[in-house]
């Protein structure tokens, strides 16, 4: 798959007569694939109804549209939506804001809020558009058709403000249910050079400390024929790769197929095209999966949602599972592929984690020998039933925990690489670096590769077949290894 640079044109407008219906679009994202594969689409539909794709952190001079996609997985992503919403107020002075996701479905008018001191000059610039009682997905998916009506009414003569204020206006008098969580269907993928498929929508557990489901509403899926012809699609267009995303894949339920039939069914379907998972479920790991993720085309990468290896923190979370589920999930994965790159999720300093609770994790993150650990400290998030729970680790020692398995995952990655020296792998292109001779990969089984192009960097999105050579330097974030292209 190819992709093309984005660009944008801003110019100064002497009257409404000389307003071209052109405008740059500008869309920042947070958070997890699901938002990824969902901004690309409204990319797309902005695309279509003329408006001129801006650079994600680019500043529209003149008028414009900026759309901050969030996320509200801890406190932390709330604060990064925040500056960023202030920033784009700041520094786009004639743009006008629209913020959508998990965290303008959940705290609207906290964003709104943010207005406040910006309103004293012109027109209204920022917008949270209603999300009723929808999913954050489903809300969301009305910006689709933002695009042509802004068009439409701006052509007719309205202001860009005002036009996005008959939209929004529009939209409460919507009833729920009349949108569609899978309406996102991105043919071209402008911010990534590797394809998405949102296959699954919101989650039907009832974890103590998740925010997202509150906000992403029940567990929905995309009909298996559709999903089908989706990846037919994008293989047809080129695409190499493409992920499938959803909130909780693993509950993947729909005309009688769940996940291991519909991989089934995908892999059958198509010809070429590579499959990545996101996120699995220790429970949702069995012989049946397994044996479908065997297939040569589904990569060797995968990411298990593990949280801690204390069976008492795992029950005050209300996960359904203990740390030997864990461990058995991960043997499975295993056993499907060579080497394959595994990885994890952990929560540090949930409440009433003592030290030997967190020594058990650890225990059982050094035995499994993750590739990667996903190590973040536990955040309490309002609506959530861990919100009201006492005995809370001070953030000092969540951070410290954090920090001892970061050190863990960062030894647990370069030995991962180490073991794939030498070796030939193949690779999807993220970035050319042409004066260096040299381009940005990812690898069937997630290392990131600087690699030394003879012939010339591909472009991003291509197919290559690489082999590492040495060890890229400790510190060294953008790549784990440089690698020689093959012919």
């Amino acid at each position: 798959m190819r992709t093309r640079s984005v660009g944008w044109i801003a110019r100064e407008w002497r009257s409404p007569a000389d307003r071209p219906s052109l405008f740059p679009v500008s869309i920042r994202t947070l958070g997890c694939k699901l938002n990824q594969v969902e901004s690309e689409a409204l990319a797309g539909s902005f695309k279509d109804a003329g408006f001129a794709l801006a650079p994600s952190h680019g500043k529209i001079a003149g008028e414009g549209i900026v759309i901050v996609n969030t996320c509200t997985v801890t406190s932390k992503a709330d604060q990064k939506a925040r500056a960023l919403i202030r920033r784009a107020l700041r520094e786009n002075p004639r743009a006008c804001v629209i913020v959508t996701g998990c965290y303008a479905k959940l705290d609207p008018a906290e964003i709104e809020a943010l207005w406040g001191g910006s309103a004293s000059e012109g027109a209204r610039r920022l917008f949270v558009p209603p999300g009723g009682e929808e999913g954050a997905g489903a809300a969301k998916s009305a910006l689709l058709k933002l695009g042509a009506s802004v068009r439409e009414a701006v052509l007719l003569g309205e202001s860009l403000p005002d036009a996005i204020e008959s939209w929004m206006a529009c939209q409460e008098g919507r009833s729920e249910g009349a949108r569609d969580p899978f309406a996102f269907r991105p043919g071209e993928f402008a911010f990534h050079s590797r394809g998405y498929l949102k296959i699954q929508d919101g989650c039907d557990s009832r974890c103590a400390y998740c925010r997202a489901r509150l906000a992403r509403g029940p567990s929905a899926s995309l009909p298996p024929d559709a999903a089908l012809a989706r990846l037919r699609a994008l293989e047809e267009n080129g695409c190499a790769e493409v992920a499938l995303a959803g909130v909780n894949i693993t509950q993947y339920r729909h005309s009688g197929f769940d996940l291991p039939r519909l991989l089934e069914s995908l892999i059958e379907g198509t010809r070429t095209i590579a499959l990545r998972l996101s996120s699995l479920e220790p429970e949702g790991i069995d012989e049946r999966l397994v044996s479908a993720l065997a297939h040569p085309r589904i990569r060797p990468h995968f990411h298990i949602t593990a949280q801690s290896g204390s069976d008492r923190v795992l029950r005050v979370m209300g996960r359904h599972y203990d740390a030997r589920a864990v461990e058995k999930a991960a043997a499975l994965l295993r056993s499907t592929k060579e080497n394959p790159f595994l990885a994890c999720d952990i929560i540090a300093g949930f409440p009433s984690e003592a030290e030997s609770d967190f020594a058990l994790t650890l225990e059982l993150c050094e035995k499994i020998r993750f590739a990667w650990i996903h190590a973040f400290p536990y955040s309490p998030r309002p609506g959530t039933l861990a919100f009201s729970f006492g005995d809370r680790v001070s953030e000092r020692e969540a951070r410290r925990r954090v920090g001892v398995l970061t050190d863990l995952a960062t030894r647990g990655r370069r030995e991962y690489a180490a073991a794939w020296l030498d070796r030939e792998l193949s690779a999807v292109v993220e970035k050319r670096e042409p004066q260096q001779g040299r381009c940005q990969a990812v690898s069937e089984n997630y290392l990131r590769l600087a690699v030394n192009c003879a012939g010339g960097a591909p472009p991003p999105g291509s197919a290559i077949r690489c082999v590492p050579v040495t060890l890229c330097p400790d510190g060294n974030d953008s790549a784990d290894a440089i690698a020689d292209a093959l012919p």
